[in-house]
C-alpha cells in the first residue's frame, strides 16, 4: 500500500507579555484578572481559538512544551496554498491576539484587538523533511505615543512536519455491503469488501454466546449489554453488524452493536446517559477478539449533533479486561455532517474544540503533547473520516496515519470504526422517523 502525502502544520509554546503590565507574580504569571486569547487562522480552514497565558516582563521563555493548534494539509491544499493570488498574496498563518472574554455581545466580539502577528508558510519539501518557520518572541501591536515599545510581545513555534497516510473511501453506502477502495492520487484501487447484516435476537443471543460476553452487564463497560431483551421497550435499534473482508474474502475486522440504540422513556431520541454502543472487533485465534468500544448518542440543543465516545479496550493492548483508554469524546451536526478524528496530537482542525484529551495524555509535557503516554502505542494523527448528515448518501472517506499501520488488517480495524461512526449517524435518527429498509431487521417494525 503506497500513502498519500500529507503536512501537518502545528502551533504551540504560545504566551503573552503585555508592555503595561502592573506588579509581576511571584509565580512569573501575569496578575491581571482580563483573560487574553487567540484566534489561529489559515486560508480555507477554519478559526482556531486558544487561550493565552500571561507571562511577567520578567520571564524569558514559557514553561514546558504545549500545543495550541493543528493544520492538516493534503496535496490539494498544499497545492493551494503555493499558488500565489492576486487578492491573497503567498500563504500565511495569521493570529489575532485579543485581551478580554471570549465570546459575543449583540453581535459583537467581546474581545478587544490587541494586534496581529503573520507567520509566512513555505512549504515546499515539507512532505518529507519537518521545518521549523517561527520559534521565539514577536511583536505584537503598537505601543503608547512616543513610546518604540510595542503594546505586547508573544512568543509561539510553528513548525511543519510531513503526515504520510493511506486513504481508503467506500464506493457506496456501508448499509449497502460495497466495495472500499484505496485512494492514491488518481489511482483508485479495491482492497476490502464489506458485508452489512441485520441480525434477529436468535442471531444476537448466538453472538453474545460466543463473545463470551455478559449480556447484563455495565453499559459504560466494553463489556456491554448484549441480551435483556425483557427490559427493553419495543422501540430499538439493535442486531447491525458490518464484516470487513480482505479480497480473498477472509475477515479481517467487524463492527457489531452491542447495546442497542433506545429512545429515552418520553421521547423520541437517544439519549447522553443511555447511548448506543459497538465493539470494533479483530480477529484472532479463529474467534473476534475486542480491540475498540464504539458509544453513540443524540445530543439536544439549538441544532442536534451526534455525540460519541471512542475508547480503546485495554485487553487489546495488553492489560486487563476492565474499562477502555477513552481516545476521544466529540460531537458532529446531525445535519450537516463532519469529520470523525483521532488525533492525539492536539487540538485541529480535524479535532473538534469541544473534544476531551485522553485522561493520561501530557498534552503539557514532551514535544507539543506527542510523546506517548501509558498503555497507549498512538500518537500524532491516527485516523479520521468522513460522515454525512442524516438523512444524505455517506460514502465514507477514511484517512489513517501511516505509522499506524503494519498490515492490512490494521487498517481494517480502523475502516470498520469508521463504518461504525457512519451508522450511527442513521441509529440516532429520531424514531417518529423511518429508516431505510437495508437498516430494518426482518420483520421488526420498531424502526
Amino acid at each position: 500500500m503506497d500513502p498519500c502525502p500529507f503536512v501537518r502544520v502545528l502551533v504551540g509554546n504560545l504566551a503573552l507579555k503585555i508592555a503595561a503590565a502592573s506588579k509581576p507574580a511571584r509565580t512569573g504569571v501575569h496578575p491581571s484578572s482580563s483573560p487574553c486569547f487567540c484566534e489561529i487562522r489559515l486560508r480555507n480552514f477554519p478559526v482556531q481559538t486558544v487561550m493565552l497565558p500571561l507571562l511577567s516582563p520578567e520571564s524569558a521563555v514559557p514553561e514546558g512544551q504545549t500545543l495550541a493548534a493543528t493544520f492538516h494539509l493534503g496535496r490539494e491544499d498544499l497545492e493551494r496554498l503555493a499558488g500565489k493570488t492576486l487578492f491573497a498574496g503567498r500563504a500565511k498563518l495569521t493570529l489575532a491576539i485579543y485581551t478580554g472574554r471570549r465570546g459575543t455581545t449583540c453581535g459583537m466580539s467581546s474581545g478587544k484587538l490587541l494586534g496581529k502577528v503573520s507567520v509566512p508558510l513555505e512549504l515546499e519539501g515539507t512532505e518529507s523533511r519537518p521545518c521549523v518557520l517561527q520559534n521565539g518572541w514577536v511583536a505584537v501591536g503598537k505601543g503608547k505615543v512616543g513610546s518604540a515599545k510595542p503594546a505586547a510581545q508573544l512568543h509561539l513555534s510553528v513548525k511543519a512536519e510531513p503526515d504520510p497516510r493511506f486513504v481508503f473511501e467506500f464506493d457506496g453506502e456501508p448499509e449497502c455491503s460495497p466495495q472500499v477502495l484505496q485512494i492514491h492520487g488518481n489511482i483508485r484501487q479495491p482492497v476490502f469488501t464489506c458485508k452489512f447484516n441485520c441480525k434477529s435476537g436468535a442471531e444476537r443471543n448466538s453472538r453474545s454466546r460466543s463473545l463470551q460476553l455478559d449480556p447484563c452487564s455495565s453499559s459504560r463497560s466494553w463489556l456491554g449489554s448484549l441480551g435483556c431483551e425483557k427490559d427493553r421497550p419495543s422501540k430499538e435499534r439493535k442486531g447491525w453488524s458490518i464484516t470487513i473482508h480482505d479480497l480473498s474474502g477472509s475477515p479481517v475486522a467487524a463492527a457489531s452493536m452491542v447495546t442497542p440504540f433506545v429512545p429515552s422513556p418520553g421521547s423520541d431520541r437517544v439519549s447522553r446517559s443511555n447511548p448506543g454502543a459497538w465493539l470494533i472487533l479483530r480477529p484472532s485465534d479463529g474467534t473476534w477478539k475486542p480491540w475498540g468500544r464504539l458509544e453513540a448518542w443524540r445530543e439536544r440543543g439549538s441544532g442536534d449533533a451526534l455525540g460519541h465516545r471512542f475508547e480503546l479496550i485495554t485487553d487489546a493492548l495488553g492489560g486487563g479486561m476492565g474499562s477502555g483508554i477513552p481516545l476521544v469524546e466529540s460531537t458532529l451536526s446531525m445535519s450537516k455532517g463532519g469529520k470523525f478524528t483521532i488525533d492525539m496530537g492536539g487540538t485541529g482542525r480535524s479535532t473538534p474544540a469541544s473534544s476531551c484529551s485522553p485522561a493520561c495524555s501530557p498534552r503539557s509535557s514532551g514535544d507539543f503533547g506527542n510523546s506517548l503516554w501509558p498503555f497507549c502505542a498512538y500518537r500524532g494523527f491516527v485516523m479520521g473520516s468522513t460522515v454525512q448528515g442524516e438523512g444524505k448518501c455517506s460514502k465514507p472517506v477514511v484517512q489513517i496515519g501511516v505509522q499506524h499501520v503494519s498490515c492490512m488488517e490494521d487498517a481494517a480495524v480502523f475502516v470498520a470504526l469508521s463504518a461504525a461512526m457512519d451508522l450511527s449517524m442513521d441509529a440516532c435518527r429520531l424514531f417518529s422517523q423511518k429508516l431505510r429498509k437495508e437498516l430494518c431487521v426482518p420483520h421488526d417494525n420498531s424502526a
